[in-house]
């Protein structure tokens, strides 16, 4: 079986990003996180834009495209590159965690079946810890 991307691509359905309820679980993911985000004073600061709506969009594109989803973030941004495009912000232990826990809200608000939530935490997690770049304050 396969279905849609927004762009009426046709996509594979062994994918997580078909498992979970592709674009509309990712929108209602990344909104989440960024509720988060919102309030936080440290986190905040490391977006230039005078509203999040643009982070917002280039985060869905990034995790729809990396499980399994559309390839419009490469075809809009080119390789993801997180390190290089993290490297002007202070990305400290503190500030991984909490990304963290904005993010581990955000995954919880999913419902989503133990395997599906465990696979997706695990990748989450994993690219919060490569993204430090200092251990300043």
């Amino acid at each position: 079986m396969t279905s849609t991307a927004p762009d009426d691509s046709p996509l594979r359905a062994d994918t997580l990003y078909a498992a979970i309820g592709g674009h509309e679980t990712f929108v209602r993911l990344v909104e989440e996180f960024y509720r988060g985000v919102a309030t936080d004073p440290v986190l905040v600061d490391m977006y230039p834009e005078e509203d999040l709506g643009p982070a917002t969009e280039r985060l869905t594109l990034f995790l729809e495209q990396y499980w399994g989803g559309p390839g419009t973030y490469s075809e809009t941004r080119g390789h993801p590159r997180l390190r290089m495009r993290h490297a002007p912000y202070k990305v400290n232990p503190d500030a991984r965690d909490r990304w963290l826990t904005h993010m581990r809200a955000a995954v919880d608000s999913l419902g989503l079946a133990p395997l599906h939530h465990a696979q997706l935490w695990d990748y989450l997690e994993r690219a919060a810890h490569s993204m430090i770049n200092t251990f300043d304050d």
